[in-house]
């Protein structure tokens, strides 16, 4: 059995590393002009399925989008709203890791989609509107849209794929072992 230092040691050196990938992951990704925005495609957003495996995703994956979200055309603005989508996507993601359909955490992968469709989209539109360029509701269901859109390509391109293979080989036992 781990000591209680051993484990917790294990916890932050496992969320510091996953803070550390989705970062530049995301700085790749604002490399093409793919981070910020209301089209987005992030290549990190496929480590929103880490908390399926370990909870030490959940501020791993909140530190990572803060830290990437300080290169954001967006401001502070983002580095909150941004790092909260995150985070909420990420404890919902832990919660529901069980439901398993066909073996893959689909209902886990839904949560950084719907997350950053609303809260992400509902900024966008927000930052938009104080500057006078288009009304609130007429223009938050195709941002929201485009967001999700995104997310929902690089879940399921990437982050169920990484899951699957995760759990496969036995990766996610052995790396996120408790």
């Amino acid at each position: 059995m781990k000591s209680t230092t051993t484990q917790k040691m294990q916890f932050l050196v496992q969320s510091a590393m996953i803070a550390a990938i989705y970062a530049v992951l995301t700085l790749a990704a604002a490399a093409l002009n793919l981070a910020y925005g209301a089209v987005q495609f992030r290549f990190s957003e496929a480590l929103t399925i880490l908390p399926v495996f370990t909870p030490a995703a959940i501020p791993g994956l909140a530190l990572g989008c803060f830290l990437s979200n300080l290169a954001s055309p967006l401001g502070p603005v983002d580095w909150v709203f941004g790092t909260a989508a995150t985070l909420l996507a990420a404890v919902l993601s832990y919660l529901a890791r069980h439901v398993r359909i066909k073996d893959l955490p689909v209902l886990s992968a839904c949560f950084p989609v719907i997350c950053n469709a609303v809260i992400i989209g509902l900024e966008i539109v927000w930052l938009a509107v104080l500057d006078g360029d288009t009304s609130l509701w007429a223009a938050f269901l195709p941002t929201a849209l485009s967001v999700g859109a995104g997310e929902l390509v690089i879940l399921g391109a990437l982050g169920l794929p990484l899951a699957s293979v995760l759990e496969r080989t036995g990766t996610a036992k052995r790396i996120f072992c408790r």
